[in-house]
């Protein structure tokens, strides 16, 4: 064509911004598994988004373990399901709330949500489109999480440990 300039080589490809979803296991794992998380697998910038975590990784990864049993005592919820969906690229986690004063601690953004396969130690924390509740929960309700899990790293059949508020539950099947 007369006229026309080359564009020059192609851009080279990014990593998606999902990739910020995952910190594979950096080393040996702890007596309940979750040293192993501590390390980001991942460094510098893996998409045009510069990377920003809230909280150091290492501090949002030490919470007290609580049987799932024990947990509406806790934490005032309880755990409904941990379960793959959208062809393995998601993992929805339902909770229903029993007490909405204890359930206020999950907003804290200290401690965000997080999901370790016990496994591999992969830890998934970005949510699907950063969308969580906000406002006081209700008694009774049930709410959901739903993790971008790229990769299908957590899988059904899994057992995953669940980092929600101040609490992490242990050995919680994915459906």
């Amino acid at each position: 064509m007369a006229g026309a300039t080359p564009l020059g080589p192609p851009p080279a490809p990014a990593v998606p911004a999902s990739a910020d979803a995952l910190e594979p296991a950096a080393g040996p794992a702890s007596a309940d598994g979750l040293e192993r998380a501590a390390a980001p697998a991942l460094t510098g910038e893996t998409s045009r988004r510069p990377r920003a975590l809230a909280v150091d990784a290492r501090t949002a990864l030490r919470r007290p373990s609580v049987a799932a049993d024990d947990l509406p005592d806790r934490a005032g919820i309880r755990l409904v399901r941990v379960s793959v969906s959208g062809g393995g690229g998601l993992v929805d986690l339902r909770f229903q709330v029993l007490d909405p004063a204890k359930a206020q601690a999950l907003h804290d953004p200290a401690t965000p949500p997080v999901l370790v396969d016990e496994t591999s130690g992969v830890v998934v924390k970005d949510l699907y489109m950063g969308h969580s509740h906000t406002g006081p929960y209700k008694a009774a309700v049930t709410y959901y999480l739903v993790f971008v899990n790229p990769g299908n790293w957590i899988h059904r059949g899994a057992e995953v440990t669940v980092l929600l508020g101040d609490t992490q539950i242990p050995h919680v099947p994915v459906s």
